[in-house]
């Protein structure tokens, strides 16, 4: 691209930028106008980086339905034979003692209906039966016979063990809750990937129209300096010193316009928007003035943060491998009682009269006599583990209580900051046309000019990286607390 192509292309930028009057912005004929707030709905509604979050969330959704589905009444329907044939040759012991082989067929079908309830304060299974089977044997001395439980009550109890079904679903209880609070503080990551976007588009277009009009500055100087090198005013090296100025101002006018078409696409696929669509993009002066409360943030990061969580859980996991390490090593049994009735005949009906009771009472005891003292070692494992969980875990909350307060402070900070580079912007501006005139009439060197001007390029870019700081430090003081300090409610 020559010199005329990147100056033309630079002016017609440059004619898009509204460079006196505030919000600066770009505008664009036909283009998608957005502001800050507007991109933010738009990533959240369509963004890859949103929808990916909003997986995970509604996958940790669906698992907790499932987990929680298993300490609910299930009903189950299935047969262990339905049907089973068999052909097989069978020895039959006669009256004498002798031992005959008979051909044999049989046929073995049977259906059972069971509800399962788990009872997790207990750690007790509780199970509802009932079921009707039929046995057939073909042959000369065939025969059918049915048998039917019509209800059957058991119980399963462990006991001296560990209550698995508790600890579960208080686990289970802090797994959706984490699920929960880390998909709002991702929301919360996107809304920064998204403020970095959109200031990378409005930094670099800012810089190709301040290149743009250096280059005009510096052609309007190097034509003067050329007459008056002429009369003698100023010598060769002024000249050369304002033609390398000149040189540099038109390459970074092509450097510029590559920063901005990049910061283009990446805002774009940022807001999964296609290829090449125009944007114009709407930058607000003005920001949120409220005042974050370190105590209020640090409060609300206790309640909501999602590190809080993962510190209980990590600790309740370790609380669960210690009574595991206690119980389950140690002395214990399964008891296990049914109760019902029963009943069997030449027919399904005949089967359900004349029931009779079919009661069951097992107990099984395990009682380690000689362990090597593995279960004491195991529970001294266990103890260790837990404290270095409880150690972690409250690094961890402090950790998040000291994020939370820092935030606080940046936001503050990241307002001052935002208020001196606004007015070192106006500032450097001012100067920088008061040493322009002052150089158009002789009263300064173009070293002194060239300086304002760097200046002003400088204050320019400071005030931009600024304006995005608070953008950034707003939304990680929300990430850190969950709580919109605008509206003084957490975040849903």
């Amino acid at each position: 691209m020559n010199r005329t192509r990147i100056l033309r292309a630079a002016v017609c930028l440059l004619a898009t930028l509204d460079a006196v009057g505030t919000p600066r912005h770009l505008r664009a004929q036909g283009a998608l106008r957005l502001t800050l707030r507007d991109a933010l709905a738009m990533a959240v509604q369509q963004g890859p980086q949103a929808r990916i979050a909003l997986g995970t969330r509604d996958a940790a959704r669906a698992r907790d339905h499932v987990a929680l589905s298993q300490y609910l009444p299930s009903l189950s329907v299935g047969g262990a034979s339905v049907p089973t044939i068999t052909r097989s040759i069978t020895p039959v012991i006669q009256p004498d003692g002798t031992t005959l082989y008979k051909p044999l067929q049989q046929t073995t079908a049977g259906l059972t209906a069971s509800v399962v309830q788990r009872v997790p304060w207990t750690n007790t299974t509780l199970n509802i039966a009932s079921g009707l089977n039929q046995v057939q044997v073909n042959g000369a001395a065939g025969s059918r016979t049915w048998s039917s439980v019509p209800l059957q009550l058991s119980l399963t109890q462990p006991l001296l063990k560990a209550n698995t079904y508790k600890w579960e679903i208080r686990q289970q209880a802090l797994r959706i809750s984490l699920a929960e609070r880390r998909y709002l503080e991702a929301r919360e990551d996107l809304s920064l990937a998204v403020t970095n976007a959109f200031f990378d588009v409005h930094g670099t277009a800012l810089a190709v129209a301040n290149a743009a009009k250096n280059a005009a500055t510096n052609d309007t100087l190097f034509t003067l300096n050329k007459g008056r090198l002429e009369v003698g005013k100023i010598g060769e090296n002024d000249l050369l010193q304002s033609e390398l100025a000149l040189l540099r101002s038109r390459s970074s006018i092509a450097d510029a316009l590559l920063a901005h078409q990049r910061a283009l696409a990446q805002f774009r696929l940022v807001l999964s928007l296609p290829p090449g669509t125009p944007v114009s993009i709407v930058v607000s002066d003005s920001v949120p003035t409220f005042d974050a409360d370190t105590t209020l943030a640090v409060e609300q990061a206790r309640r909501n943060a999602a590190g809080m969580t993962d510190a209980e859980a990590a600790t309740v996991q370790a609380d669960r491998a210690l009574s595991e390490a206690r119980w389950n090593t140690g002395p214990g049994g399964n008891l296990q009682v049914s109760y019902g009735y029963n009943n069997t005949a030449g027919t399904a009906a005949a089967a359900y009269k004349d029931l009779r009771d079919a009661q069951q009472l097992q107990v099984g005891v395990q009682i380690p006599v000689w362990q090597w003292g593995t279960h004491g070692a195991q529970v001294q494992a266990a103890k260790s583990e837990r404290m270095s969980a409880q150690t972690s875990a409250q690094n961890l909350r402090n950790q998040v209580e000291l994020t939370a307060r820092f935030a606080a402070l940046q936001l503050g900070q990241a307002r001052r900051a935002l208020q001196i580079a606004a007015k070192a912007d106006t500032v450097a501006a001012k100067r920088f046309e008061v040493a322009l005139n002052r150089y158009g009439i002789s009263r300064i060197t173009i070293d002194n000019l060239y300086i304002a001007q760097s200046e002003k390029d400088q204050a320019l870019s400071s005030y931009v990286q600024a304006l995005r700081g608070y953008w950034q430090a707003y939304f990680q003081l929300r990430k850190a607390t969950l709580y919109d300090f605008e509206r003084g409610e957490g975040i849903r």
